[in-house]
């Protein structure tokens, strides 16, 4: 299977995890949300909104145009630190967020 056919797969998976877990949002954040320079927006928007807003779009536009993917990229570990403990299908979501970081590791 081709990286970026995995990496689709994997963005698919972790939108229908947020969406099992009722963690998906109907309405994106006020315009202003998108302006921030922070890494993962940490200054406008919460975590689980950057991954649905930013993230998985950007992700799927840059697969669409058939455009170079981001290279030693790893967004787990600041989920593991981001997301409450307890936070319904936080387990679930770590792993396919790690999944996904495996497919950016360059050295491979």
């Amino acid at each position: 299977m081709h990286r970026e056919h995995q990496v689709r797969q994997g963005l698919l998976a972790v939108e229908a995890l947020l969406k099992t877990y009722a963690l998906w949002q109907s309405e994106a954040p006020e315009a202003a949300a998108f302006d921030s320079t922070q890494p993962f927006f940490l200054d406008t928007m919460q975590p689980l909104e950057w991954l649905q807003w930013v993230l998985i779009p950007r992700m799927h536009a840059l697969l669409d145009a058939e455009a170079a993917l981001p290279q030693n990229f790893a967004i787990a570990p600041y989920y593991e630190m981001a997301l409450e403990t307890g936070m319904p299908g936080r387990r679930e979501l770590l792993i396919h967020l790690s999944a996904l970081d495996a497919l950016f590791i360059t050295d491979r």
